[in-house]
């Protein structure tokens, strides 16, 4: 008798690597449903812009959505993906823009949420995915985002996480005294060469430093010669 065979993490790997850019439609879905269901999925996407990131409540301010901060989070993917070698782009950035999508329905949960309980993200991205024309490949690079095995997920991470640094960076400069060392905390989880590296950045950059030089005459005189 065969011992049945152990699911290994390059099991897992393999697997997450079969998703392509492109999925048949599902036969469920004929020409009458399947716009459809398409438009309710473009409805959803828009609670995102609608759902809290709850970790500000106890950081005590600021605010920001989970539309917000995925869209922060697929720019920074982008700047890792760039700075890393033999990486899949695409599937990086399309991980990035669906790795919080099931918080629409179960809401965000901050680190005092998640200590004692979690919703089932998991639930409903494969609800979402049986509603979905191209579900299957959407509920791909959730689960390999959150499996955290290939580089692609390890770059998500730490730009979701870079997110989260950046915006206690703001907060810090806002005159929140408790954000430092929140960024602190954040810049400690980061895993990548990469991202370690835009993290120590972040760290020493001023927020406002893109727009706001005080050594520039401009403020004084706007004298733009």
């Amino acid at each position: 008798m065969k011992t049945p065979k152990k699911t290994t993490k390059k099991a897992v790997v393999k697997t997450a690597r079969k998703a392509t850019p492109k999925l048949p439609v599902k036969k469920k879905h004929n020409n009458g449903t399947l716009y459809k269901d398409i438009t309710n999925f473009i409805y959803e996407a828009g609670n995102l812009a609608k759902t809290p990131r709850s970790g500000f409540w106890l950081l005590g301010s600021g605010n920001q959505s989970v539309a917000e901060h995925t869209v922060r989070t697929i720019f920074i993917t982008y700047c890792l993906c760039k700075l890393t070698e033999n990486v899949d782009f695409y599937k990086a950035v399309m991980m990035a823009l669906v790795h919080d999508f099931g918080e629409g329905r179960t809401s965000d949960h901050n680190y005092v949420h998640q200590k004692y309980g979690r919703l089932s993200e998991d639930m409903a991205m494969d609800e979402l995915a049986e509603t979905m024309p191209f579900g299957n490949e959407i509920k791909d690079w959730y689960k390999e985002s959150g499996a955290k095995i290939t580089m692609e997920s390890k770059l998500v991470k730490d730009a979701d996480q870079l997110e989260w640094l950046a915006s206690m960076r703001e907060e810090e400069s806002r005159g929140n005294t408790k954000a430092h060392r929140w960024a602190q905390i954040a810049e400690k989880r980061i895993k990548t060469s990469a991202g370690k590296k835009i993290a120590k950045m972040l760290m020493q950059t001023h927020p406002d430093e893109w727009w706001f030089d005080a050594k520039d005459p401009w403020w004084v005189d706007r004298n733009k010669k």
